[in-house]
């Protein structure tokens, strides 16, 4: 068995998983910045119990770099420390807002502090998780670390490319927090309201995502001339355009599920489009060096107990996961 690939596949899919969950959370914090008290009562309400929970995806992600793939984790907190750093930072910072804001004594001021904290520590955290992703892949990384602190550590994710894929993850959190929002929604005004939020966000998205393209041509990267180039990747990125035009139909006809189901799915096809432009590849260096997953791996021996303890890990995982979320968002009585 390819226990290589195995663990890639479900590093993916914790990705994956970590992007409808986790980074749906994020987009609520975003959309509070927007919307009235009302609005922020259901947004807390939908996400206060299964928060915490959303994070075992990312948990997920670190324990199989760190152990499966320790070339790739060693680039990723060192040479990408700063927003990794950013990252967490806002994962904290949104966390105990979010928790002191619920559970602290009453009072004006302190409110207004936590929900700026949770607001905008939300917007840090997924901004910053956007500029991680696209720094993986514009060969602006280096393998010489005496070229200086400013080369090494900041000028490979400092630039006009990663900043625009960093919001435009943070604008697509938000539009995937606002479809999940509509079914959480108990009167016609607030679904409206959200309504609106979730298509503007749509526009949005796709704006934002022109400025990557067009970003990455003035600043001299190949990622517009390779993805026009590449037919998964087209081909993905297509597809999830044709989605918008269901999104915005059963959005009128207020089927919550097949709304959820359609938005996640063109989350996935964004994610498979961007991964497969790379594939097999983990991280670019510059100089158009490369690290894939076989390069990356540990020892064989390594890659087969990982492999069969995340299996062992997902069969006590997903079902305690299903209970929570049948308690919590499925049972009605």
């Amino acid at each position: 068995m390819d226990y290589t690939l195995l663990t890639v596949i479900i590093l993916g899919i914790s990705l994956v998983l970590y992007t409808l969950f986790g980074i749906a959370d994020f987009g609520a914090g975003i959309i509070e910045i927007f919307i009235n008290k009302k609005g922020q009562k259901t947004i807390v309400d939908a996400i206060a119990p299964v928060w915490e929970a959303n994070h075992i995806w990312l948990i997920l992600i670190i324990v199989i770099l760190f152990n499966g793939f320790p070339a790739v984790y060693s680039i990723f907190s060192t040479a990408l420390h700063i927003p990794v750093l950013l990252f967490l930072l806002g994962i904290i910072a949104r966390g105990t807002a979010f928790v002191f804001r619920h559970y602290d004594t009453y009072t004006f001021r302190s409110e207004w502090y936590y929900s700026l904290m949770f607001r905008y520590g939300s917007v840090l955290a997924v901004t910053a998780m956007g500029v991680i992703f696209a720094t993986f892949y514009t060969n602006t990384i280096s393998q010489d670390l005496t070229i200086g602190f400013y080369a090494y550590f900041i000028a490979p994710w400092l630039n006009f490319f990663s900043i625009a894929v960093g919001i435009f993850i943070a604008i697509l959190s938000a539009y995937l927090a606002s479809i999940f929002l509509l079914g959480e929604t108990r009167e016609e005004d607030e679904y409206k309201i959200i309504t609106l939020f979730a298509r503007r966000l749509l526009g949005a998205s796709i704006i934002s995502g022109g400025f990557i393209f067009l970003t990455s041509y003035l600043q001299g990267f190949n990622f517009h001339r390779d993805f026009f180039n590449h037919p998964p990747s087209l081909i993905s990125f297509l597809l999830a355009s044709l989605i918008i035009p269901l999104i915005l139909y059963f959005t009128k006809k207020r089927n919550i599920w097949i709304l959820r189901i359609l938005s996640s799915l063109q989350i996935i096809l964004i994610l498979g489009g961007w991964f497969l432009l790379h594939w097999p590849n983990l991280i670019t260096f510059a100089h158009g060096e490369a690290l894939n997953i076989y390069e990356a791996a540990a020892p064989p021996q390594v890659m087969k107990i990982l492999f069969w303890c995340l299996l062992l890990g997902g069969c006590l995982i997903l079902p305690s996961l299903y209970y929570l979320f049948y308690v919590f968002k499925f049972k009605k009585d």
